[in-house]
């Protein structure tokens, strides 16, 4: 193995650890699309289109990751969507 083949396949697994961990968004039946979608621009820092785009995917299928990347960042968002009210968690 090349020194660039071996570089190339650590960068790659540094990226895969980075994006192992998501805000899983779940459908309450409570929250409003308004609400969901200003909290998603807000914590997560969504456009307005993909915040409407995931309020629709909860809505429909149940679910949606919101987000992805390391603990660190994901925590203080996900703190977020739980003190707005809406059921989210870490996967």
């Amino acid at each position: 193995m090349s020194t660039r083949e071996k570089f190339k396949e650590e960068v790659l697994l540094a990226e895969q650890e980075d994006f192992e961990n998501q805000i899983v968004l779940y459908n309450d039946e409570v929250n409003t699309f308004d609400h969901v979608i200003e909290t998603l621009i807000y914590a997560c820092d969504h456009t307005p289109e993909q915040a409407e785009q995931c309020s629709i995917i909860v809505h429909f299928k149940g679910k949606c990751t919101v987000k992805t990347g390391s603990l660190e960042d994901l925590t203080p968002r996900c703190s977020k969507l739980l003190d707005a009210g809406l059921s989210a968690e870490i996967v």
